[in-house]
């Protein structure tokens, strides 16, 4: 699909989405450091799993510098409950320990002047921090026009054919980049995750419930009700 035709298909998709799902809200964290730490912990696995142990962090560790000298074995027991913990342990401590050589302090106040180009260089200049997890601070807790790409937007957007179908989460970003209608990523971010949801699963999504069937190439090439069509050759009942 042409980058036009693109823009128009995507703004359409907002529009139909907000009708069905109401216009999002972002709640900002005033602690970009724990807006990161938070992102990270939320990699792989649900929200409810990741708030819990970012607030288990915070008991344990009430400061960011005690998280940056702690043992890695300590961080892991504190965030057990969002799973990866030995991954993520280590990345964040690492994390930190970065910001603070860098800046002489754990604080990331300085990105709010930073261009959105710079935001999403610097914080993913740091490891085991890919697009989505950039993209989801600059969004969220900075307020710029950026979409992050989870799975289950990738999966979507996949399905819907306007950018074809990128091989990843991270090709899906860079794929939407300027095609995304200004000032609407966070509607367009938040809206596609609930259809992914509730209706366009993994498996058996529900192209007959979904307010976006007639734009869907997935949809088409799926039989009346949304079932699948059996390939060709194969016998029908």
């Amino acid at each position: 699909m042409k980058p036009a035709a693109a823009r128009r298909r995507l703004a359409r998709v907002t529009d139909i989405l907000e009708g069905e799902y109401g216009l999002p809200r972002a709640s900002p964290n005033p602690d970009l450091v724990g807006s990161l730490v938070a992102t990270i912990l939320s990699q792989n696995t649900s929200d409810v799993n990741s708030a819990r142990a970012y607030g288990k962090l915070r008991e344990r560790f009430p400061a960011w510098e005690s998280v940056s000298r702690a043992r890695v074995s300590s961080i892991e027991a504190a965030i057990r409950t969002g799973g990866l913990a030995a991954t993520k342990a280590r990345r964040m401590r690492s994390i930190l320990r970065e910001i603070e050589s860098r800046t002489g302090k754990l604080d990331l106040e300085f990105m709010r002047h930073m261009s959105t180009d710079g935001v999403m260089a610097y914080l993913r200049g740091f490891g085991g921090v890919g697009s989505k997890t950039a993209a989801c601070v600059a969004l969220f807790d900075l307020g710029r026009d950026v979409m992050p790409v989870d799975t289950h937007i990738h999966r979507v957007i996949g399905r819907l054919g306007v950018v074809g179908r990128p091989s990843d989460g991270g090709a899906t970003y860079e794929a939407l980049r300027g095609l995304v209608p200004p000032g609407r990523s966070l509607s367009l971010h938040v809206n596609l995750i609930r259809l992914g949801r509730r209706v366009c699963r993994p498996r058996d999504p529900a192209c007959h419930e979904c307010p976006l069937s007639r734009l869907c190439r997935h949809a088409r090439e799926r039989g009346p009700g949304g079932r699948d069509r059996p390939a060709r050759g194969a016998e029908t009942a």
